[in-house]
């Protein structure tokens, strides 16, 4: 079975801070469920001499939504996102960063980080944009939230949080609806003034040099206001980047934001067609993984294993009888 170390609330949400600090880079990939977050929390790969594994879980809008069928547009209520989080915190023992979208209203924003900071969640990323949103990948309309508003939002949330490594990121959609780098780097200037713990800028372009672009900025702005700062991108379209060339350039944090949800809705479509075409499912057995397998995964080998003790158990006392 995959380990399912137990870990208190309040010492997860320190987690994340403590890794950036020992790291100096962590790399982030997203689960929107259960399942999910174990293959998350157990992956690993030898690179050269060395073993890697992420190092905490993204909680998605996008992966969220869709994988409930829906549009990323702020429909999915909060109640039904925390229950995809507390799936994701039931089973796993990394850090946890929540994707709240624009956070709703400024009271909206504060009630969300005091129930997540409860949960044990590390990070927030809140984005400049006003609600509903529309995903940063969309092509229709995208607005922006007016910088002063947002900075009272992002005040908000720091004013009510009760453990200040509990982390609130201003994520910046200027370089997606095309306002530049100077509004870019202008509203970071504001948010982190404002009081949030990092910036996330994010980008559609298919070159990482734009934000590149923007970490050189940023790195220029006054060392009071970017001291002890956190810098988070998602190279979801400037995909060549390696993740060892992000944090030599400044950033702090890497999320790879949507491929496990990606990969599973592709995997699941062939073997759809394929049982379809060969009115079978033998030949797509190759592409999954054994029952026995999946027990493992979901701890349903312990209790298989239970199960036969306490039956052999109570055969034994009957024939002590």
């Amino acid at each position: 079975m995959f380990s399912r170390k137990v870990i208190s609330n309040t010492h997860r949400v320190g987690l994340l801070r403590k890794m950036i600090n020992q790291k100096g880079l962590v790399r982030i990939i997203e689960a929107h469920n259960g399942l999910s977050a174990l293959i998350a929390m157990e992956a690993s790969a030898k690179r050269g001499k060395y073993s890697v594994k992420f190092d905490g879980i993204w909680e998605s809008s996008l992966t969220d939504s869709a994988s409930k069928g829906l549009p990323d547009i702020e429909i999915v209520g909060f109640d039904s996102r925390f229950d995809t989080i507390n799936q994701i915190l039931e089973v796993t023992s990394k850090p946890v960063i929540v994707d709240v979208d624009t956070g709703g209203d400024l009271n909206h924003f504060g009630h969300l980080v005091r129930k997540l900071e409860r949960a044990g969640v590390s990070m927030v990323v809140v984005e400049d944009k006003i609600h509903p949103k529309r995903n940063s990948f969309a092509t229709s309309q995208q607005r922006l939230e007016d910088p002063e508003i947002f900075s009272r939002k992002i005040a908000k949330g720091v004013s009510v949080r009760g453990d200040r490594d509990f982390m609130i990121i201003a994520r910046i959609e200027s370089l997606i609806v095309n306002n530049g780098m100077e509004d870019a780097i202008k509203r970071a200037h504001m948010f982190l003034k404002a009081g949030a713990d990092g910036i996330m800028i994010h980008s559609k372009s298919e070159s990482p040099e734009e934000i590149l672009e923007f970490s050189r900025r940023y790195h220029k702005l006054p060392k009071e206001v970017i001291r002890n700062k956190i810098l988070v991108c998602i190279p979801t379209t400037y995909n060549t980047i390696k993740a060892s060339e992000l944090a030599e350039n400044g950033f702090h944090v890497v999320i790879y934001a949507n491929h496990l949800l990606r990969a599973a809705y592709k995997a699941m479509l062939e073997v759809c067609e394929e049982i379809l075409k060969n009115d079978r499912t033998s030949e797509v057995e190759r592409k999954c993984i054994q029952i026995d397998q999946l027990f493992k995964i979901v701890g349903m080998s312990e209790i298989i294993a239970d199960d036969n003790r306490e039956n052999s158990k109570i055969k034994g006392n009957s024939q002590d009888k």
